[in-house]
């Protein structure tokens, strides 16, 4: 049987428009809330953007989960138009329920179709991660679309990406996530009196803090030293940031010297700008460790 696949992944995923456009990569918008007026991430603004609303909001900004009707009704017209697979690639289960919620949708999708199971087939796949951590897993995965190439192996393609990204980020200020309780491994965090910066990772969905380095001028050094043991060589990396024009400069030019030019430079989305804060530099990259979700 010919395969028709369509891709499917959650605005979390921070692929910039024109690359998800150019691809015709569907991307569901989680809805947010800024100061009791909700929006639609990637649809009411765009990054830039949002780190202004962020800056001025005076509380918090939330974001909701993705619920299972807006799957049912995506997965419902994949079927009528003949799709024959529906890969998506999830933002991390373990801090949101739409993964969950995909997959509600699947089973209702199956109630009103049985005779569907055959001839309309389900990869969902919980990425364990967030941003361009599973979205250079997505672009890449469209492509390997566009080529021919099997489901089967676009979605193994897919889950060895995710099963080896690896996510470094650097809140320069601890505000946002200590406010917002979405990223564990701030709460606890002392020292940001001495000037100690925490280099944040996330291993099996949770976030933890690999490192603490003294003062902005350790950040880049220590960014690029811990890439260095730990990429796989000659492999694709982003460089994500926030409201830090400097820092990021900095960043992006010390790793084009030892890695050549990064796939992707981009602005935070707001899923995860909301946790983290708008002062953040970061990169992402295939490590050499397995991280099993």
């Amino acid at each position: 049987m010919n395969e028709k696949i369509k891709l499917l992944t959650d605005s979390c995923c921070d692929i910039p428009q024109e690359i998800a456009k150019e691809y015709g990569i569907e991307i569901l918008s989680f809805p947010i809330t800024v100061d009791g007026k909700e929006y639609r991430e990637r649809v009411d603004f765009g990054a830039e953007e949002f780190f202004t609303m962020l800056s001025k909001s005076i509380k918090v900004p939330t974001h909701a989960q993705l619920i299972p009707i807006e799957f049912e009704d995506l997965y419902e017209k994949a079927y009528g138009e003949g799709y024959t697979d529906l890969i998506y690639v999830a933002i991390n289960a373990k801090g949101s329920s739409t993964f969950i919620n995909s997959k509600i949708a699947m089973n209702n999708f199956y109630d009103n179709h049985p005779d569907a199971k055959n001839s309309f087939r389900f990869h969902l796949i919980d990425s364990g991660c967030y941003t361009m951590g599973y979205g250079m897993a997505v672009i890449e995965a469209a492509k390997k679309i566009r080529r021919g190439l099997s489901v089967k192996e676009i979605v193994s393609s897919i889950e060895d990406w995710v099963n080896h990204v690896r996510i470094l980020f650097v809140p320069l200020t601890l505000d946002f996530a200590k406010k917002s309780g979405r990223i564990s491994a701030a709460a606890g965090f002392v020292g940001e009196l001495l000037g100690l910066k925490p280099i944040i990772t996330f291993k099996d969905g949770d976030s933890v803090i690999l490192e603490k380095v003294r003062g902005e001028k350790a950040v880049v050094p220590r960014l690029i030293e811990m890439m260095q043991a730990d990429m796989i060589p000659e492999t694709p990396y982003s460089v994500v940031h926030g409201m830090q024009p400097q820092l990021t400069e900095e960043l992006t030019a010390e790793l084009e010297k030892r890695f050549g030019k990064a796939a992707y430079n981009y602005a935070l989305g707001p899923v995860v700008a909301i946790n983290a804060g708008p002062n953040v530099v970061g990169v992402i990259y295939k490590s050499h460790e397995i991280d099993s979700h």
